[in-house]
């Protein structure tokens, strides 16, 4: 029986212990809880006990700065008193009265002093309102002539008034007190008449300026820079807590400090707990009904969030346009996309499980392929590399694309296959074919433009070797004619030198004419190796063609020792006769001399150097407005000109690699540049 009941009893204990067990989680969950909210109420005491203290800081501040603002007004007013003082009264008799009605009316003046030029003392009186001065034998209230001299120089320096340091004067009976000066400039036009010197009083300065709301609830004093009190205004409050607020009060010549000290009460603490206590209950009361109800929503949240992730999803790959093709570790198609159906031509259906070799390879480029998939699939080739790629449609068509692929990553953070995006490349293939041959167009077009503005400079350019030709050869017939004695001092040599001279002007009628060939002629647009001199040479007799013409000299520096540059060279040669023919456009109504420099130095780049190709003129330059559009195509300044020279010369850089620019040269004129490739 025992043995039944200590069996019986077994089951009892051990659900008792795990009930115990779950109390006790409860109540350290409880006790979490209850720690938080204690935590809580404690920060909340003390950021509300903080808060009041900084706003009675802030108040306290705000005083200071009012007061500050109001001395500096008061300050000012006496200033123009001064000044009615000094235009009104221009002899001795005049003066006094009114400065002692000035005295009366600013409590805070303990002495006005009337000087002239030299600092001679014209006129003096006190205010009748202050105890006397002790007398010269012990320490004068009278400022000493040193620093009169230094305040009134600064107030001369500054063109109007400058206050001088702070010093003690003492009185009679033994007290005394921190005064003031201020030197004023009395002026007519630049003529300097003389002084006017003030001394305040700096406490009566704070009783005559700041009202009883200043100093009622704190206590206000001009003090030093280094804390030493000069003045004290009101009284000392007694407090839990002193407050300070100390403002700089900068002058012309002096600066004070504007100190103000509150003793005011600490902020209470009953009421701010009381409000911390009911905040953190209520906290407390929501967090605990807020992890009920998420209890209760968390499974139909989780349910209603993953059917809208699944028909985000679904709504996403519809609306792609971008093919998307899922595969796994081993190279089975997993999933493609609407996008990529369309593209292919293939049904889901039979793209799916499909293995290599894919049903839209190419059967000519199968093994290539299964070559890359493997590379691809041990993990060898860089992820998120575009490659581009050649597709075959259901119908046997083949189109270019662009193959994207990254690792797909499971939850449990384990690869598990590879996603790619493929683009159709058609479009854009169709599209730089088709603006190919509008820039091959365009530069033909303006290679013929070029043609015919050069065909009138090349007709006189041409007379002129032609003439000379023309009389070389005559000389020549007449040295060698056999009807009569040649003429005197006529050798051999001398028609050795007209033939000679011959073959030189023929030769530069040559290279004028095969430069406009070279220019008009179509050649293939292929790149190679070029040096920057040949470029240079096959557009000079053009330039120098069109520089004679115009009085333009033509500055070359291309060094032998620079390397070959990577560009096609028809391009790049109608580059610097655009630019070289704007330079000299540019120069054409401009007086004075006329210089084109053709330059070409090495670039330095990030990457691998450059060479630099310059064109420099001494032209009128480009205005702010005109540099905005410089390069917008169809925009020109020139009458006969459509716009497109510099647009096609940027296009043909940027082709290039290099990128085209201007800047203005000193003192006059413009320079652009732009950049090509070294040759390896």
């Amino acid at each position: 029986m025992s043995a039944f009941s200590l069996h019986g009893l077994r089951p009892a204990a051990l659900a008792r212990l795990r009930a115990l067990r779950h109390a006790g989680r409860r109540w350290r969950l409880w006790g979490v809880l209850l720690l938080v909210v204690g935590v809580m109420l404690a920060v909340l005491v003390w950021l509300a006990r903080n808060h009041e203290i900084d706003e009675v800081q802030r108040v306290l501040d705000r005083d200071n700065a009012d007061a500050a603002q109001v001395l500096r007004q008061g300050l000012a007013r006496r200033l123009q008193d001064l000044h009615g003082l000094a235009s009104t009264s221009t002899s001795a008799e005049d003066w006094t009265p009114a400065a002692l009605a000035l005295l009366d009316r600013h409590r805070d003046w303990l002495r006005l002093e009337w000087r002239d030029a030299a600092l001679r003392p014209l006129a003096a009186i006190d205010s009748p309102y202050y105890p006397a001065f002790l007398g010269d034998d012990s320490a004068s209230h009278a400022m000493p002539e040193q620093e009169v001299a230094e305040t009134c120089a600064a107030a001369r320096k500054l063109g109007g008034a400058a206050y001088a340091d702070s010093r003690f004067a003492r009185r009679a009976g033994g007290v005394g007190e921190e005064v003031m000066e201020l030197c004023m400039v009395v002026q007519q036009g630049q003529r300097l008449l003389g002084y006017m010197l003030v001394t305040y009083s700096l406490g009566g300065l704070l009783d005559a300026m700041l009202a009883p709301a200043y100093t009622q609830r704190q206590s206000v004093a001009f003090t030093q820079l280094d804390g030493t009190r000069l003045a004290v205004h009101g009284g000392a409050r007694r407090g839990a807590r002193l407050f300070v607020s100390q403002h700089v009060f900068d002058l012309p010549g002096n600066a004070l400090v504007l100190r103000m000290e509150g003793g005011r009460q600490t902020p209470d603490v009953l009421p701010n707990v009381m409000t911390a206590l009911v905040t953190g209950l209520s906290i407390a009361l929501v967090t605990v009904l807020v992890l009920l109800a998420r209890d209760f929503r968390r499974r139909q949240q989780a349910e209603a969030e993953l059917a809208e992730a699944l028909a985000f999803r679904k709504a996403m790959e519809n609306s792609l346009v971008t093919g998307l093709r899922a595969r796994d570790l081993q190279g089975r198609i997993t999933y493609v996309n609407p996008a990529f159906c369309a593209m292919v031509g293939f049904e889901p259906d039979e793209l799916v499980g499909q293995s290599v070799p894919s049903p839209y390879w190419p059967p000519e480029h199968a093994h290539e392929y299964g070559q890359r998939q493997a590379v691809r699939l041990a993990g060898d080739a860089p992820p998120r590399e575009g490659m581009e790629s050649v597709f075959m449609r259901k119908d046997g068509t083949r189109f270019p694309v662009l193959i994207i692929e990254a690792p797909l990553i499971s939850t449990l953070g384990k690869h598990s296959g590879w996603m790619g995006a493929v683009l159709d490349l058609t479009a854009q293939r169709r599209a730089e074919e088709l603006s190919r041959a509008s820039q091959e167009r365009l530069q033909a077009s303006a290679r013929l433009a070029t043609v015919g503005e050069m065909a009138s400079l090349m007709s006189h350019e041409l007379n002129q070797p032609l003439a000379a030709i023309s009389s070389y050869a005559t000389g020549s017939l007449n040295l060698l004619r056999d009807d009569d004695a040649p003429p005197p001092g006529a050798t051999l040599a001398d028609v050795r030198t007209a033939l000679a001279r011959i073959a030189e002007q023929a030769g530069r009628a040559g290279k004028v004419i095969n430069s406009v060939h070279d220019l008009v002629r179509r050649r293939a647009s292929t790149r190679q190796a070029v040096a920057p001199r040949a470029l240079i040479e096959a557009v000079l007799p053009l330039v120098q063609l069109q520089a004679r013409k115009l009085g333009i000299t033509v500055r070359v520096h291309c060094p032998d020792t620079l390397p070959r540059a990577w560009c096609e060279h028809t391009m790049i040669e109608q580059v610097l006769l655009n630019l070289a023919r704007n330079g000299m456009q540019a120069m054409a109504e401009v007086p004075g001399p006329r210089v084109l420099t053709l330059r070409v130095g090495a670039a330095p780049a990030p990457h691998r150097p450059q060479l630099r190709f310059t064109v420099a003129d001494t032209g009128e330059g480009i205005g702010e407005e005109v540099g905005r559009q410089l390069f917008t195509p169809f925009f020109t300044t020139k009458a006969e000109g459509m716009g497109l020279g510099l647009s096609l010369c940027r296009t043909v850089i940027e082709q290039h690699g290099g990128a085209l620019a201007y800047a203005p040269q000193a003192p006059r004129g413009t320079v652009f540049s732009f950049t090509l490739a070294i040759a390896a």
